[in-house]
């Protein structure tokens, strides 16, 4: 993989402004739900960084392995609840936004399982686990995996 530049280690208002929307995300919505959240979006996106760490984000705040591991096939696993797979369905709805231009039937199942506020709280984290993977993974960030093998 080529080697890009690390826009986490230059100052930047840009930045900055996307961790201020992550600081007030994480005192509008479910911490461990997003998380849940955010992993799914960045296996859809095939983002190694995000994945990493949010993964490790997830376990910290009492997610399992078991359910980290059946994430990608969610819909075949009994192990989530119906908020959670609400969550996933507005998640996958937002993030292949392209491909369905988000359903009225996904919005409906969000709809129905979050208040208006909760709703707009996760939509906005959606966006920015998308922003974060596509920066991540245009400037090469690298997984910490690989950082340790290249030393």
């Amino acid at each position: 993989m080529t080697k890009r530049l690390n826009i986490l280690a230059r100052k930047s208002g840009g930045i900055e402004g996307l961790v201020a929307v992550e600081a007030w995300i994480a005192k509008s919505f479910d911490p461990k739900l997003m998380e849940l959240v955010k992993v799914r979006v960045s296996q859809i996106n095939g983002c190694a960084n995000c994945l990493h760490m949010h993964r490790q984000d997830a376990l910290k705040l009492g997610e399992t392995e078991e359910r980290m591991l059946l994430l990608n096939a969610w819909h075949e696993s009994e192990l989530y609840a119906d908020r959670e797979r609400a969550a996933l369905t507005w998640a996958e709805a937002l993030t292949n936004v392209a491909e369905g231009h988000a359903p009225d039937s996904d919005y409906e199942v969000a709809q129905n399982a979050f208040s208006k506020d909760e709703l707009v709280a996760l939509s906005i984290g959606i966006a920015m686990i998308n922003a974060w993977n596509r920066l991540a993974i245009g400037f090469r960030l690298q997984h910490p995996a690989d950082r340790k093998r290249a030393a």
